[in-house]
């Protein structure tokens, strides 16, 4: 485990929490999405990082056809 706190990953990585700043950044970059996006993601699917995943991989896909 790294020392260094300000690159720490989210202790439960199969859920995403959107209440702290840090791990915000960390779900924002893991996914390459924005806080608005990701937000919208888990309010309307809840908190698993795989249903948040798929909801955001099928926002893109349903936009683009």
């Amino acid at each position: 485990m790294s020392d260094d706190l300000k690159n720490r990953g989210p202790a439960d990585r199969s859920r995403v929490n959107v209440n702290e700043d840090w791990e915000l950044r960390y779900w924002t970059a893991h996914f390459n999405t924005t806080p608005e996006k990701l937000r919208a993601a888990v309010k309307a699917v809840g908190v698993s990082a795989a249903a948040v995943q798929r909801h955001l991989k099928g926002t893109i896909l349903t936009r683009g056809s």
